[in-house]
């Protein structure tokens, strides 16, 4: 028997490991039903706009046949010619004045407002409805409606422009007013009330130093605004350049009625210089903004920089020890220059209040007007205008905003794009973008249409065609300004694994800036309904024909049903625009 030894097998290699499968890997997070619905309803508002715009009547084809009477337009100007030197100084003057007067009058009547809508500060929530209720209202109501009003109680003037412009102007100021206030540091607030400071107290020294920057901000950019839109105005009786500019265009005084155009333009690029300059008086230190008015201010301090000019504020001498030394403020540089500055607004302020020449006693007088003047505007009534007709047109004005609002999205993704310090391929190209949008946004839509409507001729492919125009200046800024905000450890991260400058754009700016370009979108859209109203009376197409010729008419009853279809669409709109940021946050 022969004895066998069992040899041991050699020691197998450890089977390899497992490759993860599918219910191994990190789980997706679940999309919630909401999410999911708002997905769908921004679709189909993307349809709906594209439906919109291929109804629109938009073509280039038929543009480019219509070229002959751009040149028969343009023949028929000749020279652009321009109101009487003294005349158009005093015009222009009165036309800031009326635009200076309606924006403080709202930005006064917003703060409290504001303070009820806020969440933090409001007494209680049927005192935030209020005032919530109220910023849209006034939002929703077009100024060229509360004009035709005002002319109704107080005549042709001032009075009624400034009224018109101050209570628009207040749906829009008191909203970021709220806004403001809801995001500040509640430290200060909450030790001045451990303190045993009253409510004044804690707004005037824990809310107010926190706010005011945004505050000034606010206020000068809703000042540009009422400064372009005061054009339209003017062709329901509201005095100044808008007035002259709609008497020009209506007796076919094309010439003069494009050089006030041309003044107009020129105005709206000196305010923001001007908003700049004061921007920089009021809170001290150079503007960081990055719009044309922010860039001449800087460049101004460097070339006086290089002048040997002071432009830093002087350092102060030390502290003393001396009580009475310590609580004497030293009239240095800085606080010489804030006076001086405060002064000239001051004086600003009055001269405006002056050159607009307002009748104060018909803020007494008008109250009788009142009951008379309300029984014509309630109930509402479609007149003579079947309800199809009606909501027919009012389904125009949407399409219109909707159509406008695509075609201004598409482009200013592009452009605002290229504005942007960490897209643009160079400076050269990103100073080019910030320059065309300034441009852009200085032209007011109102006298584009017009000259669109001359051209094109009457309908909805004018208006269309000028809302998308001025809305390529102003969301194309606020792309830009969102990307350049974006944080800036994803971009870096791209280009360190050497991915290209298009790769960077399309995973990291474009993606952390969607929840902005969405935010702006829907803020076009809302803003471009009540324009396309106004763009309905120069003969831009939808319901805006139909407020016009009810207001020459006297049918006032009209004039409310239209403006409740109006405040309905924006309600309905608000609700969306809430909804998709709360959704996408």
């Amino acid at each position: 028997m022969s004895l066998i030894t069992a040899t041991p097998p050699a020691p197998s290699a450890p089977p390899p490991a497992p490759s993860p499968s599918i219910a191994d890997r990190a789980p997706r997070r679940r999309v919630s039903p909401e999410r999911i619905a708002a997905i769908l309803a921004l679709g189909a508002i993307v349809v709906a706009s594209v439906i919109a715009l291929a109804d629109s009547g938009i073509s280039i084809p038929s543009m480019i046949e219509s070229w002959g009477n751009a040149e028969r337009f343009f023949a028929r100007v000749g020279t652009i010619t321009f109101p009487e030197p003294g005349e158009l100084v005093y015009l222009t003057a009165l036309t800031i004045g009326l635009v200076l007067c309606g924006t403080l009058l709202a930005a006064v009547i917003s703060v409290p407002i504001a303070y009820l809508a806020a969440s933090n500060t409001t007494p209680g929530r049927g005192w935030q409805a209020f005032g919530r209720f109220v910023t849209v209202l006034t939002r929703a109501i077009p100024d060229v409606v509360l004009a035709m009003v005002f002319v109704l109680m107080f005549s042709l003037g001032s009075l009624p422009g400034i009224l018109a412009i101050g209570i628009h102007s207040i749906g829009m100021i008191a909203k970021l007013f709220a806004d403001a206030i809801e995001q500040i540091d509640e430290g200060p607030r909450r030790a001045i009330r451990a303190a045993g400071g009253s409510k004044l107290q804690e707004f005037t020294s824990g809310i107010l130093p926190q706010v005011l920057p945004s505050w000034v901000a606010t206020v000068l950019h809703r000042n540009d605004i009422n400064l372009r839109g005061s054009v339209v105005l003017g062709y329901v009786g509201v005095v100044g350049l808008g007035m002259e500019m709609s008497f020009a265009f209506k007796s076919l005084n094309y010439s003069e009625g494009l050089g006030i155009a041309l003044v107009m333009f020129a105005l709206c690029v000196v305010m923001e210089i001007v908003s700049s300059v004061v921007r920089q008086a009021m809170l001290g230190g150079a503007p960081t903004g990055r719009g044309l008015g922010d860039r001449v201010v800087r460049l101004a301090g460097r070339a006086g920089a290089k002048r040997g000019v002071e432009t830093t504020p002087v350092a102060r001498p030390a502290v003393s020890h001396d009580l009475d030394a310590a609580l004497r403020r030293p009239w240095d540089a800085v606080r010489i220059r804030n006076t001086v500055w405060g002064w000239l607004a001051f004086a600003v302020v009055v001269g405006s209040v002056l050159v607009c020449n307002i009748q104060w006693g018909d803020l007494i007088t008008f109250w009788a007007k009142v009951p008379e003047i309300a029984v014509q505007f309630w109930p509402p009534s479609f007149g003579n205008y079947d309800a199809a007709t009606m909501f027919g047109a009012m389904a125009q004005t949407i399409g219109i905003a909707l159509a406008a609002t695509l075609l201004a999205f598409v482009v200013s993704v592009f452009v605002g794009s290229l504005a942007a310090r960490n897209v643009a391929p160079n400076g050269t190209v990103r100073t080019s973008m910030r320059l065309l949008l300034v441009v852009i946004r200085g032209i007011p839509e109102v006298i584009l249409a017009i000259v669109l409507i001359v051209i094109t001729g009457l309908g909805s492919q004018a208006g269309t065609l000028a809302l998308a125009f001025g809305g390529i200046g102003l969301l194309g800024k606020l792309i830009a300004d969102s990307f350049e905000e974006v944080k800036p450890g994803p971009e870096r991260a791209l280009r360190a694994t050497g991915a290209s400058r298009g790769q960077v754009y399309a995973s990291a700016t474009l993606p952390q800036g969607t929840r902005a370009l969405i935010g702006h979108s829907f803020y076009l859209l809302d803003t471009n309904i009540r324009a396309a109203t106004i763009l309905g009376i120069v003969g831009g197409g939808g319901i805006g024909y139909y407020l016009l010729n009810a207001g020459q008419g006297s049918n006032y009853a009209v004039v409310t049903a239209i403006v409740l279809m109006i405040l309905v669409t924006v309600l309905i709109v608000e609700g969306i625009a809430m909804w998709m940021r709360r959704v996408f946050k």
